[in-house]
């Protein structure tokens, strides 16, 4: 923090960031650092020079040791429920308290501790881990050339750092130099992305020569860069070295945190350090979420408010009344209450300040209604739940070694009533593990290989493949099996057509297309080769599957990449006039990078006779507009091979090339190198501007397919949560036909669904796109994709009522545009969610996010996004739940999910069951909480009522303040962990349950005030029946009557029975804990009847051997407890064996299968009884007849439908 001050201190002052710039030659030139965002100045191995910038070290803690106190109270005190019992702590200390401050204060300090203690605790662990991080050494130079080990703390922006092989970056480095004489090195950035495959990174060729600690004895140089930042694949700057300027781009930059492999050392310059290296400022917490239980929490612990505000100001207006009636011409009737001079709390003569103290005195007596221990209990209980979830050995993934991690406990409940998921494809549907299967090289398509999405059409239209469609004619068969067999050995490629395989392809007619296809593939990329010592072997490090895929197919046909320096790659091709290989090597002048803007990657060679080459892959969106007239002569052909890959489920890239003079390309890399020059905010535009000019005029070679095959377990996944009722919306960037046949594959389209189709190919657009007229392009758009979604609303509701067909609605990116425009949304909104699935198509990340937006602020439930890439971020964070997959494209969308699980099929275990499971713990356990509570709170009102409101408590101090921490408090916790209305077998096997949370059956208003109204119910039965069982009779044989403190005490007893009775007639699922519990807290107030009573009079007050001298030998005091307890828990338990043998809940049905074992001729998921925990709703009618074919999630439709057949 202190580092950003003076950041923003240097940020203000450009005069100061001038002066730094060096000598007068080169100020003009870099007029633009100073500027906002880019007023980074490094004196790189300048002692003294430029340290205001942050330190090295990291602090990652919540608190400090000074700060925790303070801090951790208010944080506790935010909280109303715990600043309402602190005010009634301090008003426990007045006269106006009806018991100690004592008793009022130790619950308080029990729970506010113990949470205190957890976050301390919790704080602590990060503390040791920043300890362990700051302590780390490393070789930092000291000067005349001397390297010596140094803390991380203590490095500064500007040292010179030496860096061994298999040890961490301590800090954002420039690479200098490195082991190797190219200035390369490997590097892994597990920590920062998750990803695994190694990343090249290479120094700047003016420094790589400085490979000895004696190289820098006077080295001296300065970097101007961009500020701290949180992205890490971006870096703007330059390096003045020696009077010259060289730009610096990200290839040059080592992150903190990543490690150095297959390289003995390396040597950098700190340009960022401590909290402003890029991966400290990835650090921040995603945004806050609540569940919606949570925040319908606090509205009751509001209304609980408002009741006891009520009953306070009830109780002290009729305290009013009843003191002024005390005075009978100015006499009081009853002498003996008559106050002393030193008290107004009870003068007939001062009503009205009487009554206001009453009220306080109330407000401290009946704020038992308010739970102390429920947020803490919560928050206890969450975070056990999601221990639970993370041990869950069915959500673990053995071959990754990734178990289910919930990064967040607040939203367990959550998870159990999502309405609408929201999922990527790519890495989240599918394995992300391209393989090469098919390609067309000069209008040829080659590859005979079934895709997974071809044989799942396949069987929708009900003819299968037969042997020679999947392996080619009779004659071929055996031979391109035993290729097969021999290929799919090889990851990444599963390719099988011998005309162009083992050599053959020189014999095809268009043999040069082909080789310049493969050389493409061959050249165009960044992956990293490597050689294994021992076999020779080549494997790839890419950053893509996809890249690697290319590489490994160019490979196999016969053109393999083997070396690659700064300046150069190395190619070991098939010759085609001698049949053997031979070694290429093309010069490295430029890579055009790939980004999800520009869509393609281009990269500059010169091969060995001096021709320059640009070489270019990418989305044919793109790449058919950048064609020459003259490069088009296969384009017919690919376009239509590209639409049956299409077809087919796959991944599409069109291959051109163009060739360069040597005029063209220098006035081409004076300008890209002025741009990557530049040190300013639109550097990556001017780059890109540079990079359009040249990437145009290309000749067409052909077009690659890859195979992304589903994950396991997708379509059953699907289908059972299309069951379950949960509508699924696929946001992808493929291509519309590509999108649509995935669907089917992984049943998110059926047959029999009707697709409403929105796009924009409409031949009067395309006519006016041609034109270039983009006010009319945009206005006539707009009017078609209105008129779709109009048309197909219409169609929506002819529909309803003449049949159950579900649809499906599919809309490309384009449409989509103009369908979030704000005066379309709606209705756009409003057509989605009447629709059993939605998939759309070429979606950008921002798309993702703001349907992610509409979705959940339209329709108001709870959505749950999913997905595995950096791409997927904002829909993350914007969705209610966000889960992340931790897959092969990094870890930031783990880093910035809820949850992370390692397959996208865990979903239904994590849905299904734990959310289910933790909706019904969760619900039953705050409705529990106010039941409890009220239950206890309201014998204090009534027998304040019965004492003519006299202040005091029907209960000893002690008893008051133990209550919710003792003898009732465990039970429910249990209950929160532990409880199960059926198995995680029958939360799958009948998904509608699901519906539950979906539909809020088991927190709404009316259930939430029924338990209420129960613990209304009891206290009164308590009450009532204590009182006349003691009021007018002997209490023992000696002929004592009861007085306060014998009736406080069965009366208390009486509570602390029922209350913990009532759980075990609640819970569904008994474990020897909840047994414990329920027991232990019974047991545990009679025997704290025993020590208390034992203790001085002093300590004990009226419950002074209460126990051993007055109630045990008294069978009065058994048989009221008897009694009382049965007759206050016969009605619940009366209503609720009527209501599951006549009026079961869905979950009930399912419970008598398992106990009765009527599996076969009473499945719920058919056959039941007709009854109103489930409502009908669109999604459901439409998602589960899809699934079920003839059912509806319905139930009360589905009891129609059994009663006309019965």
């Amino acid at each position: 923090m202190r580092g950003r001050r003076r950041m923003r201190k240097i940020r203000l002052s450009k005069i100061y960031s001038f002066a730094l710039c060096g000598k007068g030659t080169l100020e003009g030139e870099h007029s633009q650092i100073g500027g906002q965002g880019f007023s980074r100045v490094v004196f790189c191995n300048e002692e003294g020079v430029m340290q205001n910038y942050s330190d090295n070290s990291v602090r990652s803690t919540k608190y400090t040791a000074v700060s925790f106190l303070p801090k951790s109270l208010f944080e506790q005190f935010r909280r109303v429920a715990n600043f309402y019992f602190l005010v009634i702590g301090v008003l426990a200390m007045t006269k106006l308290a009806p018991y100690t401050a004592v008793s009022a204060i130790v619950p308080l300090c029990v729970i506010v501790g113990a949470t205190m203690i957890k976050e301390g605790i919790e704080d602590w662990r990060r503390k040791t881990q920043d300890i362990e991080v700051n302590n780390r050494k490393v070789k930092v130079h000291k000067g005349d050339g001397v390297f010596e080990y140094t803390e991380w703390k203590n490095l500064r922006v500007g040292n010179i750092v030496k860096v061994e092989k298999d040890n961490f970056f301590p800090a954002d480095l420039l690479l200098l130099s490195s082991s190797y004489e190219d200035a390369v090195c490997y590097v892994e950035t597990m920590n920062l992305d998750g990803e695994t495959n190694l990343k090249l990174k290479q120094g700047l060729d003016v420094t790589s020569s400085l490979q000895d600690d004696s190289n820098f004895r006077d080295f001296k140089a300065v970097v101007k860069c961009e500020d701290p930042n949180a992205n890490l694949y971006s870096f703007i700057g330059s390096l003045e070295f020696e009077e010259q300027k060289y730009p610096l781009s990200p290839q040059q930059l080592l992150l903190r945190d990543s490690k150095l492999r297959n390289t003995d050392y390396v040597f950098g310059a700190i340009i960022f350090t401590g909290h402003d290296t890029k991966v400290i400022q990835n650090s921040t917490d995603p945004p806050s979420k609540r569940s919606k239980i949570e925040r319908k929490m606090d509205r009751i612990i509001y209304f609980l408010f408002c009741l006891l505000f009520l009953i306070a100001f009830v109780g002290s207006i009729l305290f009013g009344i009843a003191t002024k009636d005390e005075l009978d011409n100015g006499v009081m009737k009853r002498w003996y209450l008559r106050p002393d001079d030193s008290t107004i709390f009870f003068d007939p003569k001062r009503v009205a300040s009487a009554a206001i103290f009453h009220f306080l005195t109330a407000l401290m007596l009946y704020g038992f209604f308010i739970p102390i221990s429920l947020y803490f209990s919560i928050e206890l209980v969450k975070v056990l739940q999601s221990i639970f979830i993370n041990q869950d050995v069915h959500m673990y993934y053995e071959e990754a070694d990734k178990p289910a991690h919930a990064r967040t406990s607040n939203l367990n409940e959550e998870l159990g009533q999502v309405d609408t998921i929201l999922s990527d494809k790519t890495g989240t549907l599918t394995c992300n593990s391209m393989e090469f299967i098919k390609c067309s090289i000069a209008g040829v398509a080659y590859g005979q290989g079934v895709t997974e999405v071809e044989q799942a059409m396949d069987r929708k239209i009900g003819s299968p493949l037969t042997h020679e469609q999947v392996y080619g004619t009779e004659s071929e068969s055996d031979e391109n099996r035993k290729s097969s067999d021999r290929k799919t050995r090889i990851k990444g490629f599963n390719f099988t057509d011998e005309r162009i395989m083992n050599g053959n392809w020189v014999n095809e007619p268009h043999a040069d297309v082909i080789q310049k296809f493969f050389r493409v593939l061959a050249i165009c990329h960044t992956a990293i080769p490597e050689v294994d010592e021992d076999t020779g072997n080549v494997s790839y490090e890419a950053e893509s599957p996809d890249e690697a895929a290319f590489v490994i197919s160019a490979k196999e046909i016969g053109f393999e990449f083997f070396k690659r320096t700064q300046t150069s790659l190395s190619v070991n091709e098939w010759d085609p006039v001698s049949g053997n290989k031979v070694e290429r090597m093309y010069q490295l002048l430029n890579v055009l990078e790939f980004n999800s803007s520009r869509k393609r990657m281009s990269v500059i060679v010169k091969d060995e006779e001096g021709r320059i080459s640009l070489l270019c892959k990418g989305a044919d969106s793109v790449m058919f507009e950048r064609l020459a007239l003259n490069g088009r002569e296969f384009e017919d052909k690919t376009l239509e091979h590209v639409q049956q890959y299409a077809d087919a489920g796959l991944r599409t890239l069109i291959l051109a090339y163009r060739e360069l003079d040597e005029n063209e390309y220098k006035e081409f890399n004076n300008a890209f190198y002025e741009a990557k020059n530049s040190v300013t905010a639109d550097q990556e535009t001017l780059i890109e501007e540079v990079s359009n000019k040249i990437e145009r005029n290309l000749i067409l070679l052909g077009a690659t397919a890859v195979e992304d095959k589903l994950q396991n377990g997708v379509p059953d996944c699907i289908e059972k949560l299309a069951r379950a009722g949960i509508k699924i919306w696929v946001l992808t960037g493929d291509k519309m036909e590509t999108a649509i046949n995935i669907g089917f594959s992984c049943c998110l389209l059926r047959q029999g669904m009707r697709q409403i189709i929105i796009h924009l190919d409409a031949p009067e657009i395309q006519a006016l796109e041609k034109g270039g007229d983009k006010m009319a392009i945009s206005k006539a758009s707009r009017e078609s994709v209105l008129r779709q979604i109009s048309e197909a609303a219409l169609q929506l509701t002819a529909s309803r009522g003449a049949s159950q067909q579900a649809f499906a609605l599919i809309i490309d990116g384009k449409s989509l545009a103009y369908a979030l425009d704000d005066s379309m949304k709606n209705l756009f909104l409003e057509l989605a969610i009447r629709c059993a699935s939605v998939i759309c198509c070429r979606s950008s990340p921002k798309q993702k996010a703001l349907v992610t937006k509409l979705v959940k602020s339209g329709t108001r439930k709870t959505t749950l996004a999913i997905g595995d890439g950096a791409n997927d971020v904002g829909m993350l964070q914007e969705a209610d739940i966000g889960i992340g997959i931790s897959g092969f494209e990094g870890m930031q969308a783990v880093m910035s999910s809820d949850i992370a699980i390692a397959q996208f099929w865990y979903l239904e275990r994590l849905l299904l069951v734990h959310g289910h499971w933790c909706y019904r713990r969760m619900s039953s356990m705050i409705c529990y909480f106010f039941y409890k509570n009220i239950t206890f709170g309201f014998t204090l009102f009534l027998y304040e009522v019965y004492a003519s409101f006299s202040g005091e408590p029907a209960y000893n101090d002690w008893f008051l303040s133990l209550y919710s921490i003792l003898f009732s408090s465990l039970p429910v916790i249990a209950l929160g962990v532990f409880d199960q209305d059926v198995s995680a077998r029958y939360c799958l096997k009948f998904p509608k349950l699901y519906q539950q949370g979906v539909q809020n059956v088991l927190f709404r208003w009316r259930r939430i005030l029924s338990w209420m109204l129960n613990g209304f119910i009891s206290a009164t039965m308590v009450f009532f029946f204590c009182i006349k069982a003691m009021e007018v009779q002997a209490f023992d044989e000696k002929g004592r009557t009861a007085g306060r403190d014998i009736l406080g005490a069965t009366m208390y007893t009486c509570v602390v029975w029922i209350v913990n009775l009532q759980m075990a007639l609640t819970i569904r699922y008994f474990t020897l804990i909840q047994h414990i519990f329920i027991w232990g807290s019974i047991a545990l107030w009679y025997l704290f009847l025993l020590v208390y009573g034992a203790m001085p009079s002093k300590i004990s007050g009226n419950a002074y051997k209460v126990f051993i001298e007055t109630l045990a030998p008294s069978p009065s005091y058994w048989f009221v407890t008897f009694f009382v307890v049965f007759s206050t828990l016969i009605p619940y338990f009366s209503y609720s064996a009527i209501q599951m043998k006549f009026f079961p809940m869905y979950h009930e049905r399912v419970q008598w299968i398992r106990y009765e074992g009527k599996k076969k001729n009473n499945d719920p998921e058919n056959h039941v009884l007709r009854q109103k925990s489930l409502q009908l709703t669109t999604m459901g009618s439409n998602a589960g007849f899809a699934a079920n074919g003839n059912h509806s999630i319905d139930i009360d439709t589905d009891v129609d439908r059994t009663t006309n057949r019965r």
